[in-house]
């Protein structure tokens, strides 16, 4: 006789989450929620116009409708519509659009949300390689949590490629990623998350409060440099520390 195979028990409590954006960053994640059992919503600002497009994106993947097709449990709506049926959020939007997107969204259904902010505020207005529209003083992440100061916004997988967001075991050695925010429950929601997408606790470095956002937004400048120079953006960022002397 052949043993049966148990069967293995979700690590996560299936949620209601809304992604905001609908390019390579948002479908990734998307795909990951969806495969984990969440219910994604993704939002954008027309879903006519969103659906309309016939090109494939700068990696090569199929126009928006056809990934949703392939994807048939991930939605299309409004921002305002992913806002609602989000219990979690993420924001995957471009920095310069971010927001917009939020004031979209509408405040009302993004009072008392948690939101993962991917976003970066990434300037290509001179070309290759880009600067940051906002930077030093302030940061894109605080920005939103004044806008919103009733949305809890934890910065963060904002330093490396979204297939790594996603998968962060393609790569062999332990690497790191970095969370700020100013709700530590908050926090701890996106770290039980991104649990799931199999970031260990170790690898998950929490920075303090959402000013700590200056510092992760501004390591996208070498980021960007490190990937024209490797040509290759499956590489992310290792804290080494030494040991301590007994």
């Amino acid at each position: 006789m052949f043993a049966v195979a148990k069967k293995r028990k979700p690590t996560h409590i299936p949620m209601k989450i809304g992604v905001f954006g609908t390019g390579v960053v948002a479908q990734t994640i998307a795909e990951k929620l969806d495969s984990l059992g969440h219910t994604v919503v993704l939002g954008t600002r027309s879903v006519e116009q969103s659906l309309a497009r016939a090109d494939k994106d700068g990696f090569g993947r199929p126009p928006l409708k056809d990934w949703l097709a392939a994807h048939p449990k991930v939605k299309l709506g409004t921002f305002a519509e992913a806002a609602v049926h989000g219990e979690l959020l993420v924001n995957a939007t471009s920095g310069h659009g971010s927001m917009e997107a939020l004031k979209h969204a509408g405040e009302a259904h993004l009072n008392g949300k948690v939101m993962l902010d991917i976003a970066n505020p990434l300037d290509f207005s001179k070309g290759f390689p880009p600067s940051l529209f906002v930077s030093n003083t302030d940061s894109l992440g605080e920005q939103l949590q004044r806008a919103f100061p009733q949305l809890k916004v934890v910065k963060g997988l904002n330093t490396l490629t979204c297939f790594l967001m996603v998968a962060p075991r393609l790569l062999a050695e332990e690497h790191h990623m970095f969370l700020c925010g100013n709700d530590a429950g908050a926090k701890s929601e996106v770290r039980a998350l991104l649990r799931s997408f199999g970031w260990t606790d170790a690898e998950m470095i929490d920075l303090g409060d959402i000013t700590m956002a200056r510092g992760t937004e501004q390591l996208l400048p070498i980021w960007v440099r490190l990937y024209g120079t490797l040509q290759d953006a499956m590489f992310n960022l290792r804290v080494v520390r030494m040991a301590k002397q007994a």
